[in-house]
């Protein structure tokens, strides 16, 4: 997008207060700016001298104008982050981004370090182009054992509370419902199907652990081996753990099923994930068969999520909507 000028206020402060911790200077900093994907307004800066390259993620701008709102979700990422770092984190193999700044007097803007690597997003669609399965099976193996440990890691031995995740649900079918993409006859009927698995036992099993809370294929990055780098971690709480598996199994499904026409392209692709998350357990097949049996309510609703995008078509949106009512029909 061009140079940054030295004029802007955030130039000095990405050269005096952020580059430092990189690489311990702060002179002639000269940078340039890339626009990068994002639900905010998310940008790389690089610096052409020392090449030093550092993300930030503005919780203010056009589209977002609620200062208070961006500030609290600003504090609310830069702690994330810090907790999950505090965790361990950091390195090899599983990382999380460090958060480098934040300044509300900026737009609302969080610093974080730049990592190198290929989005999950990537590996997903090189898969569904080449018809080579063999890499995505590798990083969701990745995949499920940094979410193992970012979830084990921080369950606290408080039971689930899945009356959260129906209220979830009930803002998709709001949502829904606004944009006119489904009437009150398919909307009481999800309402239904919500309070079937409200009702099962299975729904109340599992302890809290913190999740990422927006696990989708843009928000992972895979390195060498099983390297993974986990950032976005905005909307982090504490959940079930399948909040965050079944999401990863929705998207698949999604992503394949959008591709290919098929609902059930992506079957093994996330049964090898989930199988590969029960490895981290004691009790593989047992934890597989906890996982699993919660799973569908979770690819429901990210279906239900993804059916709300504007940029969904009229056809697809129902086909989203009629896979979501199949998964949520097997409680």
């Amino acid at each position: 997008m061009g140079r940054l000028s030295e004029n802007d206020p955030l130039h000095g402060y990405l050269q005096y207060d952020i580059q430092p911790q990189i690489n311990g200077s702060a002179d002639h900093a000269k940078y340039r700016v890339f626009r990068l994907n994002g639900s905010n307004d998310v940008y790389m800066y690089e610096d052409r001298n020392s090449g030093t390259k550092i993300v930030g993620k503005f919780f203010l701008s056009a589209r977002k104008r609620d200062a208070a709102m961006g500030a609290a979700r600003l504090t609310g990422e830069f702690d994330n982050l810090r907790m999950m770092r505090d965790f361990g984190l950091t390195g090899y193999p599983h990382h999380v981004v460090r958060p480098l700044g934040r300044n509300y007097s900026l737009n609302a803007l969080l610093v974080t370090e730049n990592c190198e690597g290929e989005l999950f997003s990537d590996v997903i669609q090189s898969t569904i182009q080449s018809g080579d399965n063999s890499r995505l099976f590798y990083k969701l193996t990745a995949l499920a054992y940094f979410l193992s440990n970012f979830h084990n890691k921080t369950a606290n031995g408080a039971g689930v509370d899945f009356h959260q995740d129906c209220s979830y649900m009930d803002r998709l079918i709001n949502k829904l419902r606004e944009i006119s993409a489904i009437g009150w006859d398919e909307a009481r009927e999800l309402y239904w199907l919500r309070d079937q698995w409200r009702n099962q036992p299975r729904m109340w099993e599992d302890q809290q652990v913190i999740v990422h809370g927006d696990a989708t294929p843009d928000n992972f990055m895979f390195g060498d081996g099983l390297s993974v780098v986990a950032f976005d971690l905005e909307r982090t709480k504490r959940a079930d753990r399948v909040f965050d598996t079944g999401r990863i199994a929705g998207e698949l499904k999604h992503f394949f099923m959008r591709a290919t026409g098929n609902r059930y392209a992506a079957e093994p692709f996330i049964g090898h994930f989930l199988w590969e998350y029960s490895c981290h357990f004691p009790d593989r097949e047992s934890a597989f068969r906890s996982i699993t049996g919660r799973t569908p309510f979770y690819i429901g609703i990210t279906l239900l999520r993804i059916a709300r995008n504007s940029w969904v078509g009229p056809e697809y949106r129902r086909r989203l909507l009629n896979e979501a009512k199949e998964c949520l029909r097997r409680f």
